[in-house]
């Protein structure tokens, strides 16, 4: 009885092991960077029937997960969160009536996730650089709309960045563009985001 136990032993310690060793190279396939709200940069750049204006956003964060050991990068999954309420534009009064516009009571955050990747292709002037056209939902003021979002994707050891732009209008969002000093001022549908940031 003792040999039959020590026989059946060896070959399910040897199976553990090569189950082991033959996940590591998967969990190697693909890496994890983390967004911060202390590096790069991103802005909402607009008109009105007064000025241009720009608000900064100034709590972001976000992760990404990539497989960078092929030809071309995979991005496997992608998730971008701004605070409503960190949108500054230097002007208390714009920024009140940017928050109330985004309902920012009910709905505290402004979300993009990848749900595939259209393209990628290498930027031939940089051996490190795609460009990238992913299709994700973007949640704006608790409405989603599926968006495609072109970007160029930086690769460089333990960093990689993201930097693009993308229009959008605020009434597809069920957002009625803010007005001030009693309508006289208005501001336009059409919005920019512009975003350069550095994930680790």
């Amino acid at each position: 009885m003792q040999y039959y136990t020590t026989h059946l032993q060896v070959p399910l310690k040897t199976a553990i092991l090569w189950l082991t060793f033959a996940l590591i190279p998967l969990t190697l396939l693909s890496q994890n960077y983390s967004l911060t709200s202390g590096e790069g940069e991103v802005t909402v750049t607009g008109t009105s029937t007064l000025h241009d204006w720009e608000e900064v956003a100034e709590q972001r964060s976000g992760t990404i997960d990539l497989d960078n050991t092929g030809e071309l990068p995979k991005i496997n999954s992608l998730k971008f969160i701004v605070e409503a309420e960190s949108l500054k534009s230097g002007k208390g009064a714009m920024d009140k009536n940017t928050y109330k516009a985004l309902d920012t009571k009910n709905y505290k955050q402004i979300v993009f996730e990848l749900s595939k990747v259209k393209s990628v292709s290498p930027v031939v002037s940089n051996s490190n650089s795609y460009k990238v056209v992913a299709t994700g939902n973007l949640t704006i003021a608790g409405k989603t709309n599926t968006i495609d979002l072109p970007f160029n994707l930086s690769i460089n050891d333990n960093t990689i960045l993201l930097k693009g732009e993308k229009a959008l209008k605020m009434t597809d969002y069920g957002i009625e563009p803010p007005k001030a000093l009693l309508g006289t001022i208005t501001t336009g549908n059409d919005i920019e985001v512009h975003f350069n940031t550095i994930w680790k």
